[in-house]
């Protein structure tokens, strides 16, 4: 388990870096398209790791075995990830109070 965190973490922050060092390489990049291609990458990884073996009474696939499970999956997580993230509320927000 802990190789595993260990990994995840790893992966998270070679993405973040991976971003900022693009973002420090062309000053004049959006730091929208950056990071919507390294949004764009990661799921095109994500979807490749969760393809199904091909058996079809595989009880670890059976979650991912079709594109819609797959698909709701994948927004659990991002829904999850996002809402656990330092940046999902800003003090910029529309909806933030002001006093």
């Amino acid at each position: 388990m802990e190789q595993e965190m260990n990994a995840y973490d790893a992966a998270a922050a070679e993405a973040v870096e991976l971003g900022n060092r693009l973002a420090e390489a062309d000053r004049e990049a959006s730091l929208w398209d950056i990071a919507d291609g390294l949004l764009a990458g990661a799921i095109q990884y994500w979807l490749y790791s969760r393809q199904p073996c091909g058996d079809p009474r595989c009880e670890e696939c059976a979650p991912i075995s079709t594109a819609e499970q797959r698909m709701a999956e994948l927004h659990r997580l991002v829904d999850e990830l996002a809402r656990e993230s330092e940046y999902y509320h800003s003090p910029t927000d529309a909806n933030a109070g002001r006093a």
